[in-house]
C-alpha cells in the first residue's frame, strides 16, 4: 500500500501520540540527546536499520550527543503515516 498524505489534521492527531515531536519546515521534528557521542552515534546506527527494513530514511544531523531529526514521504510531498511510524521507533530506541 502506498503512503498518502496526511492532512494538517491528521497530523495534529497524530502529533498527540508522539510527545516532543512538532511540525518544522513541513517535516516532523526533533532533536534528541544523549550521554555522549557514542550513545548518539549507536542510537543513529539502531535507527538506521530499522529506516532500512522501512525502506523510509531519515534527515538527520548529528553534533556530539545530538541528533536532530527531520521526516518527511517525499514520495507524497509531505508528512505520512510512514513518519510517524519512524518517529514511535526513533522515540522507543532513545527510551
Amino acid at each position: 500500500m502506498a503512503a498518502e498524505k496526511l492532512t494538517n489534521a491528521e497530523i495534529e492527531g497524530h502529533l498527540e501520540g508522539v510527545a516532543g515531536w512538532s511540525v518544522k519546515d513541513g517535516k516532523l521534528h526533533k532533536q534528541f540527546q544523549f550521554e555522549s557521542f557514542v550513545e548518539a552515534f549507536g542510537f543513529m546506527a539502531s535507527l538506521a536499520l530499522i529506516a532500512e527494513k522501512m525502506n523510509h530514511h531519515p534527515e538527520w544531523f548529528n553534533v556530539y550527543n545530538r541528533v536532530t531529526i527531520d521526516l518527511m514521504t517525499h514520495d507524497v510531498e509531505g508528512i505520512s503515516d510512514l513518519d510517524f511510524q519512524l518517529a514511535k521507533q526513533a522515540d522507543a530506541l532513545a527510551s
